[in-house]
């Protein structure tokens, strides 16, 4: 929200790109993303303070852009993550994004009286696997608005997690609590189990085939990928031969079974490219690797020969047949 301080919301790339898809006849999810915290380390702001209307503004300014477009807006991005830990239970936060979802709410309801295609939903939840430290008065209340609000139609969660049965924590502290609401998810991964093997030595296949030094570390040679991208086979090697990874290379369906089996799921989405945010010069052993989960590996592998990104070892064809239910 806040680039919209420097430009209008239709000249923002995420935006115009996502209005473009909607052209398409794409479903579109858009979320808007608060970052109070650690961006900013600024205080939630509170209802009725100047930087609450300030914040309405930009909403303001959002707004006709993409409700009616959208098919859903979620109010709010990772907000325990982003905003400081001291408000997230002394219910700042909650009346922070009940009174931004308010706005919407009322927004919609001037603007679109005989019904409009955007739906809304709250988002989103992390962490929920660590229930000491992220499952408090502050996400209880969170659920309990979203039951309780009739314009919302259900809450987002984020689980990346260091386990593959890890996501079932957040499932069971959400769905009892959803009534007959539903539940967006618009991240999920192993990033952390990925993220606990950067240390590991590569495979011993791996180094015998390549000529790798055996004591390399996994870390190293994503990063020499980053620098001079691999060739497909390679890259599918050293992932292949890793049994952190090639023991879990069906999750994305594995998972997909799970939400769809509490019959509340309504949309999850998953990463498609290598974005420039995942691949800087400074990966090393305690970057999160999140250029594991994509889709394609657009940044660690070469090009096809006709110029397009290639798939990342083993998600595409799950990715595939996720889409036909």
């Amino acid at each position: 929200m806040p680039d919209f301080d420097e430009e209008a919301p239709a000249d923002n790339r995420a935006i115009r790109t996502l209005l473009e898809a909607v052209d398409r006849e794409y479903g579109a999810v858009l979320s808007l993303k608060f970052p109070y915290f650690p961006h900013s380390h600024d205080r939630i702001p509170r209802p009725g303070s100047e930087e609450m209307a300030k914040e309405l503004t930009r909403v303001d300014e959002v707004l006709p852009e993409v409700v009616d477009e959208v098919d859903v807006l979620v109010i709010g991005n990772e907000p325990f993550i982003e905003c400081p830990e001291a408000d997230r239970t002394n219910g700042a936060i909650n009346d922070f994004y009940e009174t931004v979802a308010a706005h919407v709410i009322d927004y919609r309801a001037r603007n679109f009286p005989n019904g409009c295609k955007t739906v809304l939903y709250m988002g989103s939840l992390n962490h929920l696997d660590e229930p000491d430290e992220w499952i408090n008065s502050g996400t209880d209340r969170w659920m309990e608005y979203v039951r309780d609000t009739p314009e919302i139609e259900g809450t987002d969660i984020h689980p990346h997690v260091d386990k593959p049965d890890g996501a079932q924590a957040y499932l069971d502290y959400i769905v009892p609590e959803l009534g007959d609401k539903k539940f967006l998810v618009t991240e999920f991964s192993l990033v952390h189990l990925w993220k606990d093997h950067l240390s590991d030595k590569i495979p011993a296949a791996y180094a015998e085939k390549y000529g790798v030094p055996a004591d390399t570390e996994v870390w190293q040679v994503i990063r020499n990928a980053l620098k001079k991208p691999f060739p497909k086979q390679r890259w599918y090697d050293l992932l292949r031969e890793s049994p952190w990874f090639e023991s879990n290379k069906h999750y994305l369906s594995e998972q997909m079974a799970k939400f769809r089996a509490t019959g509340k799921l309504a949309v999850a989405t998953c990463g498609i490219g290598q974005d420039a945010a995942m691949s800087g010069d400074d990966f090393d052993a305690q970057s999160t690797p999140w250029l594991l989960n994509s889709i394609y590996a657009s940044a660690t592998v070469r090009p096809e020969p006709n110029g397009a990104a290639a798939p990342n070892y083993a998600w595409l064809e799950d990715f595939k047949r996720a889409q036909n239910g």
